[in-house]
């Protein structure tokens, strides 16, 4: 078995081609944006403002999060899966994800789950940080407006009533900040194949990955 880093800006898709492959090749997927997610919608639901950088250490030293059996994620033994799918969420995420303290913290619960391999692990440096030998590196991209359709899609398909230019310019302001920040910021390992999703089905996407694998697994 090997591992597989997955990464790329919000809303291209890693998620979903990563759970689909996990299932695919029966090895474990670890989604690594979800725990960032629950760390946001704990301060979130704690009240506790992102300047606060007291306020979220001692957070980070209480909170506990792991995968239940359906490979779903939980904060302090709450299956949180739908609650931090939210658009506000996304925002504090992407705040909350810059800070060292909370990076340090996840990275290692990523690092030491990775070790016995056959895992696929998905977000924003996973083939620059968490992951540096992982034997396959794949690097999802998407155009703004493709990754904007699918985020309010799955807002609509969820009952969520969202406004589609706040997604766009949301998606934006994202994709900036996760370029920018200081710590780990987004970008393309030089060992990672790029996939352009923006045109493609999931099923596309989950073969062209899947045929990377495979190749790399039977060398």
């Amino acid at each position: 078995m090997i591992n597989i880093a997955i990464d790329g800006p919000s809303a291209a898709g890693k998620s979903t081609i990563a759970k689909l492959l996990a299932k695919q090749l029966s090895y474990i997927h670890l989604d690594t944006g979800a725990m960032y997610r629950c760390c946001a919608y704990a301060s979130l639901v704690n009240k506790i403002d992102l300047n606060d950088i007291k306020a979220l250490e001692e957070m980070m030293n209480t909170i506990q999060i792991s995968f239940n059996e359906k490979g779903e994620v939980e904060l302090n033994g709450e299956n949180v899966a739908d609650k931090i799918r939210t658009n506000e969420i996304s925002m504090r995420t992407s705040t909350i994800s810059q800070y060292p303290f909370v990076r340090e913290k996840l990275v290692k619960i990523q690092q030491d789950l990775a070790k016995s391999k056959g895992y696929i692990l998905d977000g924003r440096d996973i083939g620059t940080v968490v992951l540096v030998d992982a034997e396959v590196k794949i690097y999802m991209v998407a155009s703004v407006e493709a990754r904007a359709k699918r985020r309010y899609q799955e807002y609509v398909n969820q009952g969520i009533e969202v406004d589609y230019n706040n997604i766009y310019k949301d998606i934006e302001q994202r994709d900036y900040q996760d370029m920018n920040r200081k710590v780990s910021p987004l970008k393309k390992a030089d060992d990672a194949i790029e996939i352009d999703t923006s045109q493609l089905t999931i099923q596309q996407v989950v073969d062209k990955v899947s045929s990377i694998v495979l190749k790399k697994i039977k060398k």
